[in-house]
This record gives C-alpha cells, structure tokens and sequence, in this order.
C-alpha cells in the first residue's frame, strides 16, 4: 500500500503546497481522499495514472476539498478513460457532480456513479472496507477508514510435505483455509498446515474537524493516521472557534488511539516552516510527520 500527499494547504494553494487530497494505491486500485483545486497535475507530477479502477472519497463540500473534481473528470476523458468512476461523499455532493456534468462539456467518456453517504459502512469489497463517521466542522464532514479484511494465516510448506500433500492445486485450497481429501482418503486439514489469520492494515483520513470523540474511535488501533493541523498550539481557541485543530490535539488523539504513525497535513498558509509544529506535536506522540505535497510513504503490514 503506497500513500501519496497530493496536496497538504487547507483553504488556499500556497507556493509550495497544494489543496487537500491523498492518493492510496492498493494492488492496482487508487483510492483519493478529497480532491482540491489541481490535484490532476500532482496526480501527473506524481506518474499516477488516470485510467485505473479508482474511487473518490470526498470529506465535505467545502470548495478547497472538492474542486479538483471538474479537473479529474476533464483530464480522464481526455486519456480516454472507459472503467466507471466512483464518487462518495456526504449530501450535496450528488448535486455537485450533475452541476459539473450539466453545464460543462467535458465529452465525457466513462460513466461516472455518485453515491451520497453517512456515517458507517460506506463501501465493501472482497479485501477492504470504507467506514465512516461524523466530525465537527462546521458544515456536516466525514471521516473515513480504510480497514483490510484478515488475510489468511502463514502458510508452512514443510508441515505440508510431511503429511504426504503434492504440490499443486491441493496446496492453494489449504493456503485458502479449506480442508482437502488426499487419494488414499486421509484428511488433511488447513489449520494443520496455515497459521492463525493476520490482521489487515488500516489507515485514517481525518480532515476539517475540531478533537472529538468520533475521530478517537475511528482511529484505534491504526497503522496510520491522517489528521489535519491546520493551526499551531498558540492559535488552539481559533482553531476551535473555526472547527479545526492543532498538532498537539491530532498527537494527543494518535496517543489515545494506539496508532503506530501520525502525519499532519492541511497546514494553514501562513506556516512556511513546519518545525514548531512538528516539535509539539512530538512532545505527545513521537511517530509523528508533517506531510508535505507529493510525500511518498509505504503502509507495511505488520507481519
């Protein structure tokens, strides 16, 4: 799982950072969250391509999240993208995209499937979950997780030639956790063979949003946690006026949550050094970075 910061401002576009969006790819699927003005050129700067099954996750309709939309739509026509592209997001954003649709002509190319959702399981594929949950902010706004399902335990090759199974097809069935009938009738069962089930990873992505209890529940036990700072310590009170938060509160909610990495991002505008953030944030919660646009990280799993 490769995790790029496509954008890291929060409000406005600065000289160096972009409006907020992160890029997940997993096994050749991208998940974007959010997606600001521009995000089409960080996705070419950062060679991810435009016709990948691929969907959008969008936090709330505040326009520095959303409007890079227009932009994605645009630039996959124009590579004459055919695989349908999925959208979610809170109320307003089905209005949104019919908006976009209706008054620009894009010529457009694939379809594309709007899904307006709340809070809970937003979507579930073979290997993965998107949950969600409400935050405060001051318009209704999002939070998500992308949780993997257990992957099957370790599979012990030499358990399995002791007990007499070829190698081949009776070998993917144990590896899948069935039991299989050898020729001379013995049952050989996986659990002989394939260790417990391993967790999967999971990964937080938390934009506009004062500290609250939400956010600490969905972020237990996270590889990785997303969390935005968009104003420092000294500023806490407007922070919380204006519904965001700051890097002591994102390290005190990794700290709570047992999370193993924090970085912050939807830095405000007026931080062009990011090294007092940083340090307060790490007086709570050392595991901590400040993302700046096009960061690369890898998400491992833990065994």
């Amino acid at each position: 799982m490769e995790i790029t910061f496509l954008g890291t401002s929060g409000g406005f576009p600065t000289a160096k950072r972009s409006l907020p969006a992160v890029a997940v790819r997993r096994k050749g699927e991208l998940l974007l969250f959010d997606c600001g003005e521009g995000t089409q050129r960080q996705m070419v700067l950062s060679k991810i391509g435009f016709r990948s099954k691929m969907k959008i996750f969008i936090t709330h309709m505040h326009g520095d999240h959303v409007m890079g939309i227009p932009g994605i739509l645009q630039t996959m026509s124009l590579f004459d993208r055919k695989s349908p592209l999925k959208i979610y997001g809170p109320e307003g954003i089905y209005d949104f995209i019919s908006c976009i649709k209706r008054t620009v002509n894009f010529g457009l190319t694939f379809p594309v499937e709007v899904y307006e959702v709340g809070e809970g399981l937003v979507c579930d594929e073979g290997e993965y979950t998107i949950q969600a949950i409400w935050v405060e902010h001051s318009v209704p706004c999002l939070a998500y997780a992308l949780v993997e399902k257990d992957r099957p335990g370790r599979f012990y090759p030499e358990r399995t030639v002791s007990l007499g199974v070829p190698e081949g097809p009776l070998w993917s069935k144990l590896q899948r956790g069935l039991d299989i009938e050898l020729p001379d009738g013995r049952i050989v069962r996986a659990e002989e063979v394939v260790g417990p089930s391993r967790r999967g990873r999971k990964v937080v992505y938390v934009a506009d949003t004062k500290p609250c209890g939400a956010v600490l529940k969905l972020a237990e036990g996270a590889d990785l946690l997303i969390y935005e700072a968009t104003l420092d310590d000294s500023l806490a009170e407007k922070a919380s006026e204006n519904y965001h938060s700051t890097p002591s509160q994102g390290a005190e909610i990794a700290r709570k949550a047992g999370v193993r990495r924090l970085i912050l991002t939807h830095i405000s505008g007026r931080y062009l050094h990011v090294d007092d953030l940083l340090e307060q944030a790490r007086r709570i919660f050392p595991t901590v970075e400040v993302a700046e646009d096009l960061m690369e990280i890898k998400v491992p799993y833990i065994d």
